[in-house]
């Protein structure tokens, strides 16, 4: 056993939206040997997870339990023990109906120290983000919170339906869709409102998220019609009625469409964060990793790197060949001027801004974002680009046409080789199990290296499902693969590519979410 003291965790994951984890929550997450997740905790937190944390999945789906209760608990003990920092993730809040209470006390029973931290409930998450407050001044100024879902060890109910009935204000139902036809019926036998308005909303605040409505004596039925499954919140009461006004989440104009991110992991996220800002089911599929140039190959890297003020021009034609430049850069240098009168030409936007991150301005940037524009770019910039010394810093593999056409100008170009795309393998957040076995609507390319990795992967585009590409050398790997992109995005940079899937969105008819 180890003599480090361990501790746990008992973080509220929130209801589902990355963006509403706490602080606090994702600090945990970081600083994680262990972490033990659960069905209703978004999978994507996992990425913020250290190199070499263990993940193991506890969650808990109707009558299916990866790991019972129990066993849990016992888990939680044994990985504390061994020194370890465990983060145990719940969905909504660990102690609103989440059995964090159980979990903590069995850690104190063992001599474990534990943390709560708080997570937003869905029992409040879920209302609001489909337009309903679960109080309101001219409504309610009371709100009952119970759960549909009891122990099952239990002899007999301890619900007291007669006092949820009577109870006035709003009442907020938890894990409860499965049994709602027995709820309603008990809540109407103890003299509930038969007209009382009653909505479910379901994976609230996700892409996956949806409402239905109706009344007490009604809900039963339409939910069985929609085919309404868990996991799901209940709303009764008068509130519902300010969704006719205050509905804003379901207003998005790609909201249910389900839209897979294939961009390196580190880079998804603005991407991701763009999509589901307009409602879409992100599904972060990164198919490649930059992995540093190796052995000679970096060596020499960081020998052009360091003999860059000597160059007329340096070129960067991806966001990724920026970073890497400037950390092996300022690992040597401290002050951008040793630079010296380098002049710098970036392929695109993408580029350019990145660029910017590290306050280095853009001399030069063509109209169209490809190698060979540049090479244009640079000979109308100059004129004759003779004996011009330049370096090009790019990916292991890149095409070649801007080397060939800057050399056949006369250009004195070197070639520094700062990293190389590989094919991602993991799949932590099980993106790719869900993409085989549910589609999506909309796939989305950012790169040449994005398709080729994801069809290095084995994995196929079904015909249902859109494909947008960020611009002509992705849509010319796509076709030379068998595939025709739906949409090209007009701009080559994420905003145009957003641009593209709502226009795809539009046009394209997409199934019923």
């Amino acid at each position: 056993m180890s003599k480090k003291k361990g501790i746990c965790y008992l973080v509220g994951a929130g209801p589902g939206d990355p963006g509403l984890m706490t602080l606090r929550g994702k600090e945990c997450i970081e600083i994680a040997d262990v972490i033990v997740y659960d069905y209703l905790s978004n999978a994507e937190f996992l990425q913020w997870a250290k190199p070499g944390a263990e993940k193991i999945y506890a969650g808990k789906k109707s009558k299916n339990h990866a790991i019972p209760q129990g066993g849990i608990n016992q888990l939680l003990i044994e990985k504390a023990r061994e020194g370890k920092i465990v983060t145990r993730l719940k969905g909504g809040d660990p102690l609103i109906f989440g059995r964090g209470g159980e979990e903590a006390e069995e850690l104190h029973d063992a001599g474990i120290p534990f943390e709560f931290v708080p997570g937003i409930s869905s029992s409040i998450a879920g209302p609001a983000y489909a337009g309903i407050p679960v109080t309101h001044r001219d409504h309610c100024s009371q709100l009952t919170i119970f759960t549909g879902h009891e122990d099952p060890t239990k002899a007999e109910s301890s619900m007291d339906y007669a006092q949820i009935a009577k109870a006035p204000g709003t009442k907020v139902m938890l894990m409860g869709v499965e049994r709602l036809p027995h709820v309603t019926a008990a809540i109407l036998k103890e003299g509930g409102d038969p007209k009382l308005p009653v909505a479910l909303v379901r994976w609230a605040t996700t892409g996956r998220h949806r409402t239905i409505t109706g009344t007490l004596a009604t809900i039963a039925k339409v939910a069985e019609k929609a085919d309404f499954k868990a996991p799901a919140v209940a709303v009764f009461g008068t509130v519902v009625k300010c969704r006719k006004k205050l509905n804003w989440f379901e207003k998005r104009p790609l909201r249910g469409k389900r839209i897979v991110v294939t961009r390196t992991r580190k880079q998804a996220s603005g991407l991701s964060r763009s999509l589901r800002a307009l409602g879409a089911d992100v599904l972060e599929m990164p198919t490649i990793r930059i992995q540093p140039s190796q052995g000679e190959e970096a060596r020499e890297f960081v020998r052009l790197v360091l003999d860059a003020h000597t160059y007329d021009w340096l070129l960067f034609t991806s966001p990724n060949a920026v970073e890497s430049f400037f950390t092996a850069f300022y690992t040597a240098r401290s002050d951008a001027r040793e630079l010296g009168g380098a002049r710098i030409a970036a392929v695109g936007p993408g580029t350019a801004a990145k660029l910017k991150e590290y306050h280095i301005g853009t001399d030069l940037m063509p109209k169209k974002h490809v190698a060979e524009a540049l090479a244009e770019a640079l000979e109308t910039e100059i004129g004759s680009i003779e004996n011009t010394t330049m370096l090009w810093v790019r990916a292991k593999g890149a095409r070649d046409v801007l080397a060939a056409r800057l050399n056949a100008a006369g250009v004195i170009l070197d070639e520094a080789i700062a990293y190389e795309t590989v094919t991602e393998r993991e799949d932590p957040t099980g993106a790719v199990k869900r993409f085989t076995e549910e589609g999506a609507d909309i796939i989305t390319f950012t790169s040449a290296s994005t398709v080729e990795c994801f069809l290095d992967l084995g994995l196929d585009i079904p015909d249902a499902t859109a494909i947008a590409s960020i611009g002509p050398v992705t849509s010319e790997a796509l076709v030379e693969n068998g595939y025709d992109p739906d949409l090209e995005a007009k701009k080559s940079d994420i905003p145009g590519l957003v641009a593209a899937v709502i226009k795809l969105a539009k046009e394209k008819p997409f199934g019923e979410e």
